[in-house]
């Protein structure tokens, strides 16, 4: 390479840092010598100054965003008031007025952040971001609230029912969009997942107006069994809440190990179900006391052998 080339290259780079390190100084001494001139009556007038534009703003958001949540609430309230008078359906209703409460909030916040000044563009792209992260991390939560769209549109059940499910029953309080509410017998609440719930079996005891009522009633081998049928028959014809037709039915069930198994059922009304199980149970019970038909009952019975001969005494 020709020297004198090099030498014009060298003496280039030299005066270039000479340059960029006069600038930097310059640059760093300027920007103490503005540091120095602030007093702290700018300060306070950049105070004041934030405060008469964005302090106003964001005051104004924190008053409208106070206003317009409990407004909301308000309408939203009314809203389900005037779907329940006019009989609409309350699971339903109860949904979709919980998820338009929170689209018009969720609306109302993106509009206060932007009038206040921040960016909704950048601020869109950072809550697409984290949403990602949380979708991947709450696959569980996704499928629970995928179950509670599921429920909703195809209403196995709805609220008020008596159902069946994931080894709880209960009567349904509540459909959210992750989890399902229900009240068991015992005044228990359970949250069950909205997942779990639509990929399992559930029961509906409330689907229908009339439920069938099944007993089962032991009589010894050496009762008349003709006589306890038409016992528990006569039983059912005396209560009202039993419906005639379908008439109630009795027969020999099962032959068990110690009795023989009556099997009676009959029909009433869904809100009569457990009133008239126990009215069987126990009318039955007293009609076959007062006829002499035994209900049998487990026994055992221990037999002793005679004692084992002494042994012999040794020679």
């Amino acid at each position: 390479m020709n020297p004198l080339f090099i030498k014009l290259f060298e003496a280039a780079t030299t005066e270039v840092e000479t340059t960029t390190e006069a600038v930097v100084t310059s640059t760093s001494a300027t920007a103490v010598e503005e540091l120095s001139k602030i007093t702290w009556a700018d300060i306070w007038n950049k105070i004041l100054d934030w405060s008469m534009n964005q302090g106003i703003r964001l005051l104004i958001a924190i008053v409208v965003w106070f206003v317009s949540f409990k407004l909301i609430n308000f309408i939203f309230k009314r809203i389900a008031r005037r779907l329940a008078r006019k009989k609409a359906d309350a699971t339903l209703s109860k949904v979709l007025v919980n998820i338009g409460r929170i689209a018009v909030k969720i609306l109302v916040m993106i509009g206060l952040i932007a009038y206040v000044g921040i960016e909704t563009a950048s601020l869109s792209a950072l809550v697409l971001a984290i949403g990602t992260g949380i979708s991947l991390a709450l696959q569980g939560t996704l499928s629970n609230f995928a179950g509670g769209v599921i429920i909703i549109v195809m209403r196995p059940f709805k609220l008020g029912d008596f159902i069946t499910s994931n080894g709880e029953s209960g009567t349904v309080e509540d459909i959210k969009l992750f989890y399902t509410y229900i009240t068991t017998p015992d005044n228990r609440v359970v949250m069950i997942p909205n997942g779990s719930l639509a990929n399992n079996v559930i029961v509906n005891a409330s689907a229908k107006d009339t439920r069938r009522v099944d007993v089962v009633m032991s009589i010894s081998y050496g009762a008349d069994a003709e006589l306890a049928k038409r016992l528990a028959k006569e039983v059912c014809g005396n209560n009202e809440k039993i419906f005639a037709t379908p008439a109630p039915f009795a027969e020999v069930g099962e032959y068990g190990d110690s009795s023989v198994d009556i099997f009676v059922r009959c029909w009433c009304k869904r809100q009569d179900y457990w009133d008239t199980k126990f009215y069987m149970l126990r009318e039955i019970k007293n009609a076959f006391d007062q006829n002499g038909i035994e209900i049998p009952f487990n026994q055992l019975d221990i037999n002793f052998r005679n004692a084992l001969p002494e042994a012999k005494e040794d020679k």
